[in-house]
């Protein structure tokens, strides 16, 4: 499913959870080439379209009203998707800024053999 699959099954069904994390997720699909380019092909419409905004996890954070619920979010400062505009991180840390239901973390790290193996690890056997 992919970080972004995790973020939106948590804003589309408030209180089944507490926390969600996402590695590396792209953030705001609609308004990113791959997200775009998906969801033109599963979805009618364009970005404006009211259907996009109901499977973007920003746009979802934007109206959340659910219980509390804890993100977070791993993301390599020097990932190259990042530095595309593919990923676009800080549009849903700016959705949930404002939202008291919301703490967002995102959390830096580097490619190292160590950092990649722990985090498999974690997601494998926790989730």
């Amino acid at each position: 499913m992919g970080g972004h699959g995790a973020l939106i099954c948590a804003f589309k069904n408030p209180g089944q959870f507490k926390t969600v994390s996402a590695f590396a997720p792209i953030s705001n699909p609609i308004l990113c080439p791959w997200g775009k380019k998906a969801f033109s092909g599963y979805l009618e419409g364009s970005e404006d379209n009211a259907a996009w905004k109901e499977w973007d996890a920003t746009e979802l954070a934007k109206k959340y009203n659910g219980p509390s619920l804890d993100i977070l979010i791993d993301q390599d400062k020097e990932d190259k998707f990042l530095k595309e505009g593919q990923l676009l991180p800080e549009n849903l840390l700016n959705a949930a800024k404002d939202k008291d239901n919301i703490a967002l973390t995102i959390r830096g790290y580097d490619h190292s053999y160590y950092f990649i193996t722990t985090l498999l690890h974690t997601y494998y056997y926790i989730y």
